[in-house]
């Protein structure tokens, strides 16, 4: 598998409004823009009231892009409004496996791999 990187931030919300809405969807907007992102996916646990989005990228530098971005500085900038607090994890996906009976973002990167390492 070649190397893949996962961002993943997770929060407690408090009330948001309106513009925080927009300020995600231009965030994720942002992510899928930039070359290397490979997908996402968003996790909630409403017993802890937290909420975690993943999102995986082909190398550091496409996630530096996003953590770069305006509109990410902004909302990293604003984040007391909106957050009851937040927790950020960079980690180097190391496998990615399943019975392909669930959609995932890395689904297509794993079907590359073997048909490459099928063809070398």
């Amino acid at each position: 598998m070649r190397t893949i990187y996962a961002s993943t931030f997770t929060f407690a919300m408090r009330e948001v409004d309106e513009e925080f809405h927009a300020l995600d969807k231009t965030i994720a907007d942002a992510a899928k823009s930039i070359p290397g992102y490979l997908g996402d996916e968003a996790w909630e646990n409403p017993s802890l009231g937290l909420i975690s989005n993943v999102y995986y990228w082909d190398s550091m530098e496409a996630l530096q892009a996003l953590m770069t971005h305006p509109a990410h500085l902004e909302a990293k900038r604003r984040q007391a409004e909106w957050l009851n607090g937040y927790h950020v994890v960079i980690a180097q996906v190391v496998g990615s496996y399943g019975d392909g009976s669930i959609a995932h973002p890395l689904v297509m990167e794993i079907m590359s791999d073997l048909v490459s390492r099928r063809w070398s």
